[in-house]
């Protein structure tokens, strides 16, 4: 099982889930992830005897995201082409009396990967979704499954892009991005604006919770200066109130958080937080981590680590801009960071960093560069195309290797994204950037500590140790190229807080010895 929830049936007796073949013995950290299937498991039998509700042997790469409808009616199957995030929409009727009718059709009611459509909720047989169609910034429309055919706008595109959107109360809640900040707006369910629920302060809210019936709901709230907090909003009173408080040991007060605005190498303008305690002398002698990702659709939104505090409380300054290829400004925003625009990605971080070096924030002996993932992906390209940029790097769990990465594992959702080798038009964009393929023998990188794990099958290790072998090779040696691996651990997700601040500290005091941190923090 991977990529997969359990979407209970109301009576009870059984989940809906989502898995894929067996993978042969010996390569389940490499074998192609393909053939998701969906399954019902009824409690108390064995997995061997559940039955299969839903397969497309024609689509190997589909993705499903899968659950049920509040009132129980629906199975709703979200259905994306590897992490292409447009997708279609289908939905299994399972009856309205006590018992789920778990062996009806599969009713394709999207069929065209034209657009993003994210159920929310429905009322009987009209589903209420969350779309990009004609609308990059996201809409919120109704759609009855009764004439599929046409949907009904109820909240239109606005200059701020929709994250997502929730029924609670008869309410529509719609999360919105202002400028990477939140907002929390609630609508009627003829989409009539209501309110704005006022936030404690710049930041991000996530794990909105509530449903259709209920007289309050649940969100979070954090920020990279404020520990992240539950909040419980009463619909009668209209007011929020803290329901669970962290207690965390630094004082906020000490430190502030600013947003600003650069030019990127074409003239786009990005945002950037910047971290820092307050009154910072601008001297450039600041030693900063910058942390970027830039794809995949994801938003970087302020938000709150306990890691971070202790680097500001070290006496650094945290920087994080918010490159194109992310959603942060919606769809036109991720599509001028994919296939041959991803050097803009690159671009935007290295203008992020020229930013901070000409305002006096750091200079370029103080700087350290950060991103996991496709943000190692990042800090790869970045630390090829410009050597000369930082003092130290951090690639992490990175794709390295451009040329072949669709060939492991779930690699291949990637070509969405970025493209294949395999494609002769976009195997000449692919080669210019591509990590592994770019290091320069003689020349002098920054001081480097690749990381990876052991157990790691979405960006297999081999990346990081192909990367890392070919990066001591290259270097003129001035300054280390290592590599970190975490056994027992893959790509990040569920790693064991112990093993979380093992890997920080080695982080953080590579750091500290190349950014010569050892003046006393005030």
């Amino acid at each position: 099982i991977k990529f997969s929830n359990a979407a209970w049936t109301n009576d009870g007796k059984g989940f809906f889930y989502s898995r894929y073949p067996e993978p042969k013995a010996g390569e389940e950290l490499t074998q192609a992830t393909k053939g998701m299937l969906i399954y019902y498991h009824v409690v108390g039998t064995s997995q061997e005897t559940d039955r299969l509700i839903f397969s497309e042997p024609s689509q190997p790469e589909w993705y499903y995201n899968i659950h049920v409808t509040e009132d129980g009616r629906y199975l709703i199957i979200g259905v994306n082409h590897g992490t292409d995030p447009r997708n279609l929409l289908f939905y299994v009727d399972l009856g309205s009396g006590t018992t789920s009718r778990i062996d009806a059709p599969v009713v394709r009611l999207v069929d065209q990967l034209e657009a993003v459509y994210g159920f929310i909720d429905n009322d009987g047989p009209v589903f209420y979704l969350h779309t990009d169609l004609h609308a990059p910034r996201g809409r919120i429309v109704t759609l009855d499954t009764r004439q599929p055919l046409s949907t009904k706008e109820l909240i239109a595109e606005s200059a701020d892009a929709i994250e997502g959107a929730s029924m609670v109360h008869e309410t529509l809640v719609v999360q919105y991005l202002h400028d990477v900040q939140s907002r929390l707006r609630l609508f009627d369910k003829a989409g009539t604006p209501r309110k704005d629920i006022p936030l404690p302060a710049v930041g991000s809210v996530g794990g909105l919770s509530g449903r259709p019936g209920d007289s309050e709901m649940f969100y979070a709230f954090t920020s990279y200066l404020y520990p992240t907090t539950v909040y419980r909003y009463d619909f009668a009173t209209g007011t929020s109130m803290a329901f669970r408080t962290p207690k965390v040991a630094f004082d906020r007060d000490r430190y502030e958080t600013k947003q600003v605005f650069y030019q990127s190498r074409d003239g786009t303008r990005v945002p950037m937080f910047i971290t820092a305690r307050k009154n910072l002398p601008l001297d450039g002698k600041n030693p900063l981590l910058l942390y970027a990702y830039g794809g995949f659709n994801v938003n970087l939104t302020p938000a709150f680590s306990p890691a971070i505090i202790g680097w500001l409380e070290m006496g650094g300054v945290y920087a994080v801009p918010n490159l194109r290829g992310g959603a942060e400004y919606g769809e036109a925003w991720h599509q001028a960071g994919m296939f041959e625009k991803k050097q803009n990605v690159f671009d935007d971080f290295i203008a992020a960093a020229e930013w901070l070096i000409a305002k006096g924030y750091t200079s370029k002996t103080k700087l350290a560069i950060q991103g996991a993932s496709n943000g190692g992906l990042l800090i790869g390209a970045v630390m090829t195309q410009r050597p000369d940029l930082a003092q130290v790097a951090f690639p992490e769990v990175g794709v390295m290797d451009m040329l072949r990465y669709h060939t492991f594992t779930v690699g291949w959702g990637w070509v969405p994204e970025y493209g294949s080798a395999e494609n002769p038009e976009q195997f000449k964009y692919l080669i210019k950037y591509s990590p592994l393929h770019n290091l320069k023998l003689g020349t002098d990188y920054p001081a480097t500590m690749v990381t990876t794990a052991d157990h790691d099958d979405r960006v297999v290790p081999a990346h990081s140790f192909k990367f890392a072998a070919a990066l001591h090779a290259a270097t003129t040696g001035r300054r280390p190229a290592l590599i970190r691996i975490e056994t027992k651990a893959g790509h990040g997700g569920g790693k064991p807080i112990s093993k979380q601040i093992d890997e920080a500290a080695d982080l953080f005091s590579f750091a500290a010895y190349h950014l010569g941190m050892n003046r006393p923090i005030p």
